[in-house]
């Protein structure tokens, strides 16, 4: 990479609501490739696609520390009153360590609601010089990713990076042309300057797939607004922990890497570790495949179904009965934790939303997509609740 400005992309989120009425005597319709047949749900789904050439660290570091803002802005959102799910995939492109056959492409994450899995694999990332194939990485999210077939579902494309954007043999407006068949929108990120971005054709590309183009500086650090809340949020974050209880052959590694993606945050700073546990309160925050409280919530049955193995150690000599009181008592703790996090992290954001006044908003990663994301909501009839 000749520049020595850095990229990340990131983030796919997805909404879905219940709606089939379909009978059971029609046939189930073929969906698109690419696509989900399940309209049980609305969702918000985001793509996140990270260059990770050599000079993408400010880029990457950036995506650390935006992360959990990302997510809470997209917590905000509301379809018709209802909470959407929220998923997010990763890939990285231009990184000589992958194979040329894949175009310098690898898709570190399906689309998942597992956030603690994106903040693991995003701190994994490692940058090393290549060529950058922007319309290789966007045909490869749109055609693997399982994208809804909902019209109410929000499905975005983010691509950061600073070479051009023509690179490659894949046509950036062939693949971006089969995103919009399926509804996915294409935001495009340049780290540098705004009107070099659109001479190598980053604006070409949000334009072409009717999503928007911004310019960032990716050596810049990205600043915090400190708060009175943020040590007392953080306090029951330690205590929200408490509630969880793994099962299963993962949930044991699971859990340690819930507490482990909390250590992540805070060597980022203080501030994001907040950001994180607000997240963690939020009902995109979700762990059924570990956590038995978060299970039950899933399956009412789900406990009967759990073999004494798949159990911690301290539940294996308990009765179904004691189990399920156990599970009970943490949940309720849970909620009333989360509760509490929830009027700390309303304050916190007024304190921020206040002290931002007082100076130029930052031009960083975190801020480009929370201004698209929350203008494109709109756009597709979704509100805004500070939740």
């Amino acid at each position: 990479m000749k520049s020595n400005l850095f990229i990340t992309a990131f983030l796919a989120m997805t909404l879905s609501f219940a709606a089939c009425n379909s009978s059971a005597a029609k046939p189930k319709p073929k969906t698109e490739i690419g696509k989900s047949d399940d309209a049980s749900t609305t969702k918000i789904q985001v793509a996140l696609l990270l260059d990770t050439s050599s000079s993408m660290d400010g880029l990457i570091d950036q995506a650390k520390a935006r992360l959990w803002d990302i997510v809470n802005t997209l917590t905000t959102l509301k379809y018709e009153g209802k909470t959407p799910e929220i998923e997010i995939a990763l890939y990285e492109y231009g990184n000589s360590g992958l194979s040329e056959k894949s175009n310098y492409i690898r898709q570190i994450t399906p689309l998942s609601t597992d956030l603690d899995l994106i903040s693991e694999q995003l701190f994994a990332l490692r940058t090393n010089g290549g060529e950058e194939y922007c319309g290789a990485v966007i045909q490869d999210a749109v055609k693997d990713l399982k994208w809804a077939g909902e019209k109410n579902s929000m499905k975005l494309i983010y691509i950061a990076g600073n070479e051009e954007f023509n690179q490659g043999k894949i046509n950036y407006k062939e693949a971006i042309s089969n995103a919009l068949k399926n509804d996915i929108y294409v935001n495009t990120i340049f780290c540098g300057n705004k009107t070099e971005g659109i001479r190598i054709l980053w604006k070409d590309g949000a334009d072409y797939g009717k999503g928007k183009y911004f310019n960032i500086d990716s050596d810049r650090a990205v600043e915090y607004i400190a708060t009175p809340y943020d040590e007392e949020i953080a306090k029951c974050d330690e205590k929200m922990n408490k509630t969880y209880i793994n099962y299963g052959a993962k949930g044991a590694e699971k859990k340690m890497n819930q507490v482990m993606q909390d250590q992540n945050a805070k060597k980022v700073s203080n501030a994001n570790y907040t950001a994180r546990a607000v997240s963690k309160s939020k009902a995109a925050y979700k762990n059924e495949s570990w956590d038995l409280v978060d299970k039950t919530k899933d399956d009412a049955n789900a406990i009967s179904k759990i073999r004494k193995d798949e159990l911690p150690a301290e539940l294996q000599n308990k009765s179904e009965a004691e189990i399920k009181t156990i599970v009970a008592a943490k949940s309720k703790e849970r909620e009333t934790i989360q509760k509490e996090i929830s009027v700390l992290a309303k304050k916190r954001q007024e304190y921020i939303d206040n002290e931002a006044k007082k100076t130029k908003k930052q031009d960083d990663l975190g801020n480009a997509i929370n201004t698209s994301v929350v203008a494109f909501a709109k756009v597709k009839g979704y509100t805004v609740e500070n939740n």
